[in-house]
């Protein structure tokens, strides 16, 4: 009688278990999820009104994924602020009947960061993602559902880029941003007549 070929052999399965520790132990991460400091904790999170709410949601769920503490706004330490967004989308291609072929359909958020009494630990920044589709005249109901799909690839992006920002604020460089705010508010007052 032959060996079974359901179980994988010995070495086989000892390749896959070091793997496994392997990749446990060097940090490795699903879903490209950048780690966000216990420092920033618990963060808020405002999204002004122009902000789409899935893309809203969608930050939320990453830093939640994350292990983030999210607290409404006067019960957390840290604010994270979605201020504004724009999106636009362009022919990329054209066909010989000089209708659109592909389009380009491009993302873009404003974010900042605010410590309680509104010391900035990230000024506004600018965070883009753009992906292109392509567009058929024929099938107008299906490019739709696909333009919804891309904008909400680009919503993910978004809030993967967003999190990679918030990475560097560990404890140490916050309490030196805090320091540096109260080192010139404290000159600020001492020129002041």
């Amino acid at each position: 009688m032959g060996r079974s070929t359901d179980r994988p052999s010995l070495p086989t399965a000892l390749a896959i278990v070091g793997l496994s520790i392997l990749l446990s132990a060097c940090g490795f991460h699903l879903r490209g999820a950048a780690p966000v400091s216990a420092a920033l904790q618990p963060l808020a999170v405002a999204c002004s009104d122009d902000i789409p709410a899935p893309l809203c949601a969608t930050v939320k769920d990453q830093l939640e994924l994350g292990g983030v503490e999210l607290a409404q706004g006067d019960q957390a330490d840290y604010t994270l602020r979605l201020t504004r967004f724009e999106q636009s989308r362009r022919a990329s291609a054209i066909t010989l009947q000089g209708s659109a072929a592909e389009y380009d359909l491009r993302q873009r958020v404003w974010m900042d960061v605010m410590a309680a009494g509104n010391l900035p630990l990230v000024a506004e920044a600018e965070v883009r993602s753009s992906e292109t589709f392509r567009y058929d005249e024929a099938n107008v109901l299906a490019k739709r559902r696909e333009q919804q799909e891309v904008e909400e690839t680009l919503y993910q992006r978004l809030a993967q880029q967003i999190l990679f920002r918030l990475t560097p604020l560990t404890e140490p460089r916050i309490n030196t941003l805090k320091q540096q705010a109260t080192d010139a508010a404290n000159q600020h007052q001492g020129t002041t007549p």
